[in-house]
């Protein structure tokens, strides 16, 4: 079997399960505005996955990719939530799926 680049972001114990199963690879640890956008790339591609499949196992995965970037950017996860509830309590949430056809 060939080689195959990714060089994407990927999850803590990845390397450990590759090492496992008996392969090999190379990886480097990233920090600052580099892991910032590999994690901003890796939303995004967690999100592109959600929606082709509608899987909650990919919603799963944006939570977790959520949580790297609250950790990393060193915002309160707790204080997150109290803004997210904020604007759930003055605008409302999503829970009644009102579609906005037009405004005049």
């Amino acid at each position: 079997m060939g080689e195959i680049l990714y060089n994407k972001l990927i999850r803590d114990e990845i390397p450990t399960i590759i090492e496992e199963s008996h392969k090999k690879c190379v990886t480097k640890r990233v920090t600052g505005e580099e892991l910032m956008q590999l994690l901003n790339k890796k939303l995004a591609e967690e999100v592109e996955e959600y929606l082709e499949s509608n899987s909650i196992e990919e919603l799963a995965d944006i939570l977790e990719v959520i949580h790297g970037i609250v950790h990393h950017r060193n915002i309160d996860f707790d204080e997150l939530e109290k803004m997210r509830a904020k604007k759930r309590d003055e605008r409302g949430g999503f829970l009644k799926g009102i579609k906005l056809i037009k405004v005049y």
